[in-house]
């Protein structure tokens, strides 16, 4: 990182940094990677994550569509001890992060917290009994929906997109609320999206996606779904998805990157902007889909060089690394 300014690297080093969204767990368990190993292959791993100042890492399990619905849960479950695997055989990097003060445990070890999240509900059945098992299984994230519909509500790839919440989604939403578990909703349909800001009574969060204003893609959020999100005092993570960022991959860079981050900043307000990457979710090691300007996940440091280029403070730019996403996770998980 030798192009970058000695301001942009120390605020950097400094900061908590904390990232809403990557399917990592899923490529490793696809590609045989290590978590602990420096690898050529996808964005992600932990001499990376530490090279790229990351505090905190919400590693989803994804269940992909050939093992639904009979193997959504085993699947789940075999993703969800691969997690464990790796953090416990990487005690040294890597602490399970399920309250807040793991974080900051991370941030002042030198470590990087690993939050557990779930994306798609499929694995719950729609069942109040698994979701807190997975609860005691240190989950504290859920993404409702995939793109497709689930007993909960639809996503946005399913055909009848204008339904919202079932009344067993409303149900798992009352009861993530008691818990203390982040509701997720990006890749909801406009309507789940709609319930969930009307019956959740706690902050929401969506875990990567962008601004519909500025590129409209169904993925990214409406202004009006982003003011909802923050009025709930809820997170909008801005992902590094190449065409949720631009219409085609090349036109994606980091200055369109950061016209997102501007929009959400005046729509949403300097408390509800963060960090959702998706890295490992997107591209595939093929050159044609990737985010060339920060090709992995160590490359994050030229996003703060980018947006103090812009003329955000230092002040509001460590609330967009990882600020904002600490304020909304201790005040719903603890």
């Amino acid at each position: 990182m030798n192009d970058l300014s000695p301001q942009a690297l120390s605020l950097h080093r400094r900061a908590i940094v904390c990232d809403g969204h990557c399917d990592t767990i899923l490529d490793l368990q696809e590609r045989g990677r290590s978590l602990g190993r420096r690898s050529a292959d996808g964005h992600i791993d932990l001499p990376r994550l530490l090279e790229g100042g990351v505090t905190a890492q919400v590693f989803a399990l994804f269940i992909q569509d050939k093992y639904l619905p009979e193997m959504a849960l085993r699947h789940c479950l075999d993703l969800l001890d691969r997690f464990y695997l790796e953090v416990e055989g990487n005690a040294q990097y890597v602490l399970p992060a399920t309250q807040a003060a793991h974080i900051h445990q991370a941030k002042a070890e030198g470590k990087v917290a690993a939050v557990l999240a779930i994306e798609g509900a499929e694995p719950l059945r729609g069942e109040l009994a698994l979701l807190r098992l997975f609860y005691r299984l240190g989950v504290r994230l859920i993404t409702l929906t995939w793109s497709r519909r689930n007993e909960l509500a639809d996503g946005l790839g399913a055909a009848r997109r204008e339904s919202g919440l079932t009344e067993r989604g409303l149900a798992v939403v009352h009861e993530m609320n008691r818990l203390g578990m982040l509701v997720d909703v990006s890749h909801m349909a406009p309507a789940g999206v709609r319930d969930v800001l009307s019956a959740c009574r706690a902050p929401v969060i969506a875990s990567h996606s962008n601004a519909f204003a500025l590129r409209d893609h169904p993925r990214n959020l409406t202004d009006e779904q982003a003011r909802g999100i923050a009025e709930s005092g809820g997170l909008i993570c801005v992902t590094l998805v190449p065409t949720f960022i631009a219409p085609t991959v090349a036109e994606a860079n980091l200055e369109r990157l950061v016209d997102h981050v501007e929009h959400l900043l005046r729509v949403a307000g300097e408390e509800h902007v963060g960090l959702g990457s998706d890295y490992d979710g997107f591209g595939f090691n093929d050159p044609a889909f990737q985010f060339n300007d920060l090709p992995d996940v160590s490359y994050l440091p030229r996003l703060t060089e980018a947006m103090l280029r812009r003329g955000l403070s230092e002040q509001v730019v460590e609330k967009v690394l990882g600020q904002n996403f600490l304020r909304v996770f201790a005040e719903v998980v603890g």
